[in-house]
């Protein structure tokens, strides 16, 4: 399949956060190449635009990261020709979807018991670390297939700014990507144009939230760089270093890190 490589970031309608990871630079003074691998929020609501440029990337595998409450409320991915879509879930069949309702209801007195004060950061340090000791498997599995046959790849979650981004920087560890580029990387998430956008069950868009309401959730929507780094710190706890991580956790062989980089890298 012949592969397009788009020179400046594509506007996309229906999908949200989308980016290639190109061009990062690695520790040895190599860079992560163009038009191999890509994230995004999900896929469900892309347009016959959107979708025929994301089929004229020539991807390979579509990893797709929401579990069942994201794809009841958002709906499937689209298909894309060629295409290989792989659903691993990095949260829990129903996590959320209580507290989503609880959102688009209005609940404010609710809200202001989970999310009030530091929770709501709390809450999404805590996620990030359950993702990196619970997870395991599933971001192992990743890496083996995209040293495999897997690329070109798009990973994504709803909004593809959390269970992707840790996706992403797990994927980057294993090329040596710097890591202050991977940070930075995952922090262009918080563009306004990136944003993930809530909508009813119907599909509609609410109308507009209480300003406190949208306070006391703005920690959810952020990239915060506290978030990423109690990924880091979590790897690093569990399995006293981040090579560990990668080699025991994660069974980084050198040769599976020498066909990533020989995918991934230029």
């Amino acid at each position: 399949m012949t592969q397009q490589i788009p020179s400046t970031e594509p506007e996309l309608a229906g999908v949200r956060n989308f980016r290639d990871v190109g061009g990062l630079p690695t520790t040895d003074g190599r860079r992560v190449r163009h038009g191999v691998l890509y994230r995004s929020g999900h896929l469900a609501h892309a347009t016959e635009e959107d979708a025929a440029f994301l089929a004229s990337l020539g991807l390979h595998t579509v990893f797709d990261f929401r579990n069942a409450a994201d794809h009841k409320l958002e709906g499937p991915d689209i298909e894309l020709p060629g295409t290989r879509n792989v659903n691993l879930p990095l949260s829990d069949p129903a996590d959320g979807a209580e507290f989503w309702t609880m959102v688009r209801d209005g609940r404010i007195e609710e809200l202001r018991e989970i999310l009030g004060g530091d929770r709501a950061a709390g809450r999404m340090i805590a996620s990030y670390r359950t993702i990196v000791k619970v997870r395991t498997p599933e971001h192992s599995q990743v890496l083996a297939a995209l040293a495999d046959d897997s690329a070109p790849a798009l990973m994504h979650c709803a909004a593809g700014k959390d269970r992707a981004g840790l996706s992403i920087a797990v994927t980057l560890l294993a090329l040596d990507v710097e890591r202050d580029a991977i940070v930075a990387d995952y922090l262009e998430s918080n563009a306004t144009h990136r944003r993930y956008q809530l909508r009813r069950t119907d599909g509609s868009t609410p109308p507009a939230r209480d300003p406190e309401i949208t306070a006391l959730l703005s920690p959810l929507f952020e990239a915060r760089a506290e978030y990423l780094q109690a990924g880091f710190d979590a790897m690093e706890e569990q399995w006293g270093s981040m090579e560990a991580y990668l080699e025991q956790g994660l069974g980084v062989t050198p040769q599976l890190r020498a066909r990533l980089k020989d995918r991934f890298l230029e």
